[in-house]
């Protein structure tokens, strides 16, 4: 078992996504915390991406990179 330390959050879900939550945890054969955690951490993960992209675009457009393709090139 872990040691780590835990917080709870409650948050409202619509009828939709506590359905898709319910649905996926169960073919999972996982709790509902377990899946939502890992969606969260995910999507979290992937929002940092967002914004540490936003942030380099604007140098990498000053030297040529404007695409993922442009960065293939280079790379390649």
């Amino acid at each position: 078992m872990s040691c780590m330390k835990t917080t709870s959050l409650t948050i409202r879900l619509d009828a939709d996504l506590a359905r898709l939550l319910a649905g996926t945890s169960r073919r999972l054969r996982r709790s509902r915390s377990d899946v939502a955690r890992e969606a969260l951490r995910r999507q979290l993960r992937v929002l940092q991406f967002e914004i540490l992209r936003g942030r380099v675009m604007p140098f990498a457009e000053a030297r040529g990179f404007l695409t993922d393709e442009d960065v293939f090139e280079a790379v390649s």
